[in-house]
């Protein structure tokens, strides 16, 4: 029953996410002092939740194949690291120049690429799994390593950022849980073989997204009555979020046709194109010096990205692998 239970969480977290962030919207304005207190005190203990199991599905030791896929990989970091920080910022300057919160949030998205599900779409598009999984491990390391550094040019001076601060948030709600799933990963793999781990992948997934779910209500909770002073301006937030992830997954469709071969190209697409919003998320709820109403875009952005996913995969595969034009698969489907 457990299992169903998180398989149905997963397999629907674009609707439990939107569910969880207008219930905690509207609890959000009722809700006390005490209450408030209580839901801060639990959002450590929720950040693990999200986190760790997450990081029990990522393999780190596919760094060493870094060398068998630099191209691709390559190709990942200049987007992700490159063109996708100057795409938020003209992105922020354009929409957020009055709202620095919203801007920082739309940096986090930027700047912590690839996630479990970039590995998941490449395989359901037909792409090169190993290089999606070389890709995921190196960008993720490299996000860690150079996100207070990047947000400390681009956060605005309006904004008491700390990046000091923000190190040591980082150590607390990503490198422990990378480090501690490292291991939990290691010890179920000697217990239980590769086809047993294969068998609970699926519930990780699942304690996760039950995570997501419960942070955002934290999150929308503590922040209602600021968002909701300006619901136009806050829902607004999403016409940005749309254009950032258009143009990424332009980019990278782009590079992965005229640079790689067909398989490597729809992996550096999900490389690029997906974002680890879990890390963002628990990150800017957790770091005291990060505005809090930057987790709105964030949360907005769970609603955009897996359809983005699935529509790459079926273009992938319903229209190129059966040699259609894409006016002839829309001139079908009419």
């Amino acid at each position: 029953m457990l299992r169903n239970f998180l398989t149905a969480v997963k397999e629907n977290l674009i609707y439990v996410v939107v569910a969880s962030l207008v219930a905690g919207l509207a609890f959000g304005q009722v809700a006390g002092t005490g209450t408030r207190s209580l839901l801060k005190a639990a959002v450590l203990p929720v950040l693990f939740l999200m986190i760790y199991p997450m990081m029990i599905n990522i393999d780190l030791k596919e760094v060493i194949n870094l060398r068998r896929h630099a191209k691709p990989v390559g190709l990942s970091l200049i987007v992700n690291f490159a063109v996708a920080p100057l795409v938020a910022v003209g992105l922020a300057r354009t929409f957020f120049a009055g709202n620095p919160a919203y801007a920082v949030g739309l940096y986090f998205i930027a700047l912590i690429p690839t996630s479990g599900m970039t590995a998941a779409w490449t395989g359901l598009a037909d792409g090169d799994l190993e290089a999606a999984l070389v890709a995921m491990a190196v960008n993720l390391l490299a996000a860690v390593a150079i996100l207070p550094a990047y947000l400390s040019v681009l956060v605005p001076a309006s904004v008491a950022f700390d990046p000091t601060a923000l190190y040591r948030q980082l150590a607390q709600v990503v490198v422990l849980p990378m480090v501690a799933g490292n291991l939990t990963r290691r010890v179920l793999l000697r217990q239980y073989g590769s086809d047993g781990f294969t068998r609970l992948k699926p519930m990780f997934g699942g304690l996760s997204s039950v995570g997501v779910m419960l942070i955002v209500f934290i999150a929308m909770t503590m922040r209602s009555q600021s968002i909701l002073a300006d619901p136009v301006a806050s829902a607004s937030t999403i016409v940005p979020l749309v254009v950032f992830y258009a143009v990424i997954l332009v980019v990278g469709a782009g590079l992965g046709q005229t640079l790689l071969d067909t398989e490597r190209g729809v992996s550096l697409v999900y490389a690029t194109s997906m974002r680890n919003l879990s890390i963002a998320l628990a990150i800017v709820v957790a770091a005291g010096s990060v505005p809090a109403e930057a987790i709105l875009p964030i949360a907005l952005a769970y609603i955009l990205q897996p359809p983005l996913g699935a529509a790459y995969m079926h273009y992938r595969r319903d229209v190129v692998g059966e040699g259609l034009t894409l006016r002839e698969a829309v001139a079908d489907l009419v």
